[in-house]
């Protein structure tokens, strides 16, 4: 008896410390869907720069990430080999893939490395990171012609940038 109250207890215990960090991280959100999308500027010495007015009327995916981030290097290399080839063209769409504390060299450094030929913004201080959240990579956050958020995501799952890719299919024929 004595240890089926000590297994609830402890089952007690981890529930709360997993709803404890859901909340966290939902606390940590700091948009939502049919959220507005911040003003957002990147300066890039590589790839120019962008501001909210460059992405008006646009769909636009803002992707955030770090070159230590496992989960991260997973999503940008379907980001590569999937989303990029199809809609790098059309110019209804952007894409902002942003590099949390990394500056333009570093990212340039890593861009050849991996072979991606899509276009990496520093984000050095965490200015632009912090606009979307407080923690935790990879993030993608998707927003429609009207520059709604639509879309979000953390982590990177496969069934998950399915949903992406099918949410921004649907977005561009708007």
């Amino acid at each position: 008896m004595k240890k089926a109250i000590q297994r609830v207890g402890l089952l007690l215990v981890l529930t709360a410390a997993c709803m404890c960090s859901f909340a966290q991280q939902k606390a940590a959100e700091k948009i939502n869907l049919g959220d507005p999308m911040p003003a957002l500027t990147l300066t890039s010495t590589t790839y120019g720069n962008v501001s909210a007015a460059d992405l008006k009327g646009k769909v636009v995916l803002v992707s955030l990430f770090a070159t230590w981030c496992g989960p991260c290097q997973k999503e940008l290399a379907e980001v590569q080999s999937a989303l990029w080839p199809k809609y790098k063209d059309n110019k209804d769409f952007r894409l902002l893939v942003i590099g949390r504390e990394h500056t333009d060299e570093q990212l340039k450094k890593y861009n050849e490395k991996k072979g991606f030929d899509f276009p990496l913004y520093p984000d050095p201080k965490r200015e632009a990171f912090s606009l979307f959240a407080d923690q935790s990579i990879p993030r993608a956050y998707l927003f429609g012609k009207d520059g709604k958020l639509i879309y979000s995501s953390i982590g990177y799952t496969p069934e998950e940038f399915e949903k992406l890719m099918k949410t921004l299919e649907t977005a561009l024929e708007q």
